[in-house]
């Protein structure tokens, strides 16, 4: 190898594992109700002043937000039913006074522009009544709501992300999980809340 590409791929590796900054996050909920027969999700996230100064300084975000249904089995591990997806994009420019948020669930995607750039953060971090599922897809037993959020820190091509598997992509991922709650019974004296 000549020493011009040694010299390159010395500085690659050294960006790669050049160590990304530290953010805590802390899950707000979940919060799950049962309205109409529908299970909805309401959910959010607190962060750190230092993630949010870096939004409010320019800097792009990336949150996703994973919001699981399993089911609770005694003998066996509980079971995955379904989930969606959110992943909301944060961009404040404080130059320009641009605030623009983008949210995509499944292939619905929703541009929103802010006056301020702290609106723009108390939207994209907070999921108010997402709705899952209709109750009467689901069979009688106990279910929990699993919500994980995470954020991108970089993107890797897939071809290097297995070479580098121990260079960190995610500023954050953190999960937290619901109270069990019973589907097809009754919902008294648990966090689940039904209105007709």
């Amino acid at each position: 190898m000549s020493e011009k590409f040694k010299i390159i791929l010395s500085l690659i590796v050294a960006l790669l594992l050049l160590p990304a900054a530290l953010y805590a996050a802390d899950i707000i909920g979940p919060k799950v109700r049962v309205i109409e027969n529908n299970i909805t999700v309401s959910t959010g996230i607190e962060l750190d002043k230092q993630y949010l100064n870096d939004i409010k300084k320019g800097i792009s975000k990336e949150i996703i937000f994973y919001i699981d249904l399993f089911r609770v089995w005694d003998s066996w591990p509980d079971e995955f039913v379904l989930g969606k997806t959110l992943t909301r994009t944060l961009r404040c420019d404080p130059v320009k006074k641009e605030y623009i948020a983008t949210s995509l669930s499944g292939t619905t995607l929703t541009e929103k522009r802010f006056n301020d750039c702290n609106l723009l953060i108390k939207w994209g971090l907070s999921i108010p009544e997402l709705r899952l599922t209709n109750i009467n897809e689901l069979e009688p037993a106990m279910y929990f709501v699993k919500v994980t959020v995470e954020s991108r820190l970089r993107r890797l091509p897939p071809i290097i992300s297995s070479l580098f598997f121990f260079v960190k992509q995610k500023d954050f991922s953190i999960s937290k999980e619901s109270k069990p709650f019973p589907i097809g019974g009754e919902l008294e004296g648990h966090d689940v809340i039904r209105k007709k």
